[in-house]
């Protein structure tokens, strides 16, 4: 009996991008709206905003993902009250599946937001040009770039929505759920105390004590669910902390060093550059810059 190839078809097949971007904003910026004849969302990683999606307009918090269709009129705005910080992709998409997500509004889980962060590292890699810029139609790509970047950045868009949907319209796995379901609320859970906990000094053996955890566990967690050490990622958590301060504008550095934690405002700084390759002065003039598009 001869082989029998099957054919796979696409349920989501995404063959053009036209944007990633990744915004941090200051707490009044305002994008007064646009509408094109592809798909886009928009993902709240930081803070909220007020969107309209067509004629309606809704309050995204951190964690929302609104979707709009083609020829959707779409606009953006900070509250004025916590500068956010926005994932917004654009892309190309004629399969029907994508009837679902029309006017949608969702939450992601970790596992999503390490497939937008995956999407994010492949874009850095293949797009000659910066992520955050608000006013940038066109995105060339570089001359060089490594070997398979658009096709990670396909794939991990086509599994991003191929998740959204399953979870939020078709069957799911039970027992493949509770183990993932387990290890993420773990990590939510600890990552919710890290917040709490944003201007302390937290040591890895405080995080386990308060947490019922032993370091093993802890430590196998972090690196499943972020891919990142304990004390890595709540170094980095203070960080976007004292960004989202920097672009509120109601403390000086000396201050949000004080807040944070920090033993000195030097070391602040050396922390801040060690993780954005800039000075906290630095970042504050180019998110303003950004900002009023200039």
């Amino acid at each position: 009996m001869k082989y029998v190839g099957n054919y796979l078809n696409h349920f989501i097949h995404i063959p053009k991008i036209y944007t990633i971007h990744y915004f941090e904003y200051m707490k009044d910026f305002i994008f007064t709206g646009e509408t094109h004849n592809f798909w886009e969302f928009i993902y709240v990683d930081k803070g909220m905003v007020r969107i309209n999606m067509g004629n309606t307009v809704h309050l995204l918090n951190k964690g929302d993902i609104a979707f709009h269709k083609p020829n959707e009129f779409h606009a953006v705005e900070a509250t004025g009250e916590i500068a956010p910080n926005l994932i917004v992709i654009s892309f190309e998409c004629k399969n029907s599946a994508m009837n679902f997500f029309k006017r949608q509004i969702l939450q992601l889980d970790e596992r999503d937001r390490a497939l937008l962060a995956d999407i994010l590292i492949e874009a850095r890699k293949f797009f000659d040009c910066p992520l955050n810029d608000p006013y940038m139609k066109y995105m060339p790509q570089k001359e060089i770039v490594p070997d398979g970047t658009e096709h990670l950045i396909q794939l991990y868009l086509e599994l991003f929505l191929i998740r959204l949907y399953r979870r939020y319209n078709g069957p799911t796995d039970a027992s493949a759920l509770s183990a993932v379901k387990n290890s993420a609320d773990v990590f939510n859970r600890i990552a919710d105390y890290m917040e709490l906990n944003i201007s302390s000094h937290l040591t890895l053996e405080q995080i386990c004590k308060d947490n019922m955890i032993s370091r093993s566990q802890l430590q196998k967690v972090f690196q499943k669910e972020c891919n990142q050490g304990v004390i890595e990622y709540f170094s980095t958590k203070k960080i976007e902390a004292a960004k989202q301060m920097i672009r509120n504008g109601k403390l000086n550095l000396s201050q949000i060093s004080e807040q944070l934690g920090y033993s000195s405002l030097h070391y602040f700084s050396r922390q801040f550059k060690k993780i954005t390759d800039m000075s906290p002065s630095e970042y504050a003039s180019s998110v303003k810059a950004i900002t009023e598009g200039k």
